[in-house]
């Protein structure tokens, strides 16, 4: 068996195996002591450690040696000790560290939120809220990219992205090539394909999954609606490619656009193909499993699941409808 250790974080301890990391750690117990994370991705080999914001402060770190660390540290690098103690949102310093990391962030990010497809599920919009300063003090202008695509049904806009590479990383691990990449260096840096080559394989659409801001978007979604206003649906059917598991987004009984499912910490489940992704948008070539559960946290949980005006497809299926009534009335109550 593995080792087990011991590590507390903001006063509350857990036992994990030996290798874990704080921020994994905090995971399992969950709530909000759990570091954001705009880089880091558990399912993709060498992700973390170039955002900043999920840094921590360790005030122990070890039974064996219980000196703290000199410095903040990023939690999604660093693995636990027995013994180890922890501070997330009890230390200050940790809440103004990350409020400077979000500012940071910020300085070249463009105030597109009314008219960007990412609105309401976009973390750097979560950060902002909670993190966030109410002005800015930078002065110089803000670089700019032009939009391009890469690909016919995906659009990249640099002038939001954060380079957290997950797009990268994606078309590394789960693609058979990657026609993008980093180019240039510093401030310079940008993500881009040489004269814009199409990135044109069957998993390619995952960018799109894993980008947590608005920087890679759906062209075949892009400005169709607001994501609060869709209603999201777990479907599943047989494909050779991939699971088959996605979440359907309707609107009446319209799909707008198929995503992969995520967990709780956002990340996908399982990844899915492009035809499952852009080319299976009828409800008949789905098998519809019920409601998406939405934390009522969220802004997507608005006008969702109501009782009394159920999606679509769930309406006209008495069967789902008194499986999921459970479902609603919970959702509803909140």
């Amino acid at each position: 068996m593995a080792e087990r250790v011991k590590v507390t974080i903001d006063g509350i301890s857990i036992e994990v195996d030996a290798g874990t990391t704080i921020l994994n750690a905090a995971r399992l117990i969950g709530g909000d002591i759990v570091p954001p994370a705009m880089c880091y991705y558990s399912k993709l080999e060498g992700s973390g450690g170039k955002c900043r914001t999920c840094l921590v402060k360790v005030s122990k770190g070890s039974d064996k040696d219980p000196r703290p660390m000199p410095k903040l540290i990023a939690s999604c690098r660093t693995g636990v000790m027995d013994g180890m103690e922890v501070q997330n949102i009890t230390s200050p310093e940790v809440v103004e560290a990350r409020k400077g990391i979000v500012e940071m962030l910020l300085l070249n990010h463009p105030l597109d939120c009314p008219i960007c497809d990412q609105a309401g599920e976009c973390k750097l919009q979560d950060l902002g809220y909670e993190h966030g300063s109410e002005g800015t003090r930078y002065e110089f202008e803000r670089r700019t990219f032009e939009k391009i695509d890469i690909g016919d049904k995906i659009q990249l806009h640099m002038t939001r992205c954060i380079l957290c590479y997950r797009c990268v990383y994606v078309a590394d691990q789960i693609t058979d090539h990657r026609e993008h990449g980093i180019l240039g260096r510093g401030d310079a840096s940008e993500i881009s394909t040489y004269i814009e080559k199409a990135i044109d394989n069957d998993f390619s659409g995952n960018v799109i999954d894993v980008c947590p801001v608005g920087a890679l978007t759906d062209k075949t979604f892009r400005f169709k609606n607001r994501v609060w206003f869709t209603k999201p649906v777990d479907a599943h059917c047989d494909c050779d490619k991939c699971s088959g598991k996605v979440t359907l987004w309707y609107k009446g009984e319209e799909v707008l656009r198929v995503t992969a499912r995520k967990d709780v910490n956002g990340e996908v489940e399982s990844f899915i193909c492009n035809t499952c992704r852009f080319e299976r948008k009828n409800t008949s070539e789905w098998t519809i499993e019920g409601p998406r559960k939405i934390s009522h946290h969220s802004v997507i949980s608005s006008n969702h699941y109501e009782l009394a005006n159920p999606p679509a497809v769930i309406r006209k299926n008495p069967a789902l409808k008194e499986a999921n009534i459970e479902e609603f009335e919970r959702v509803t109550r909140h």
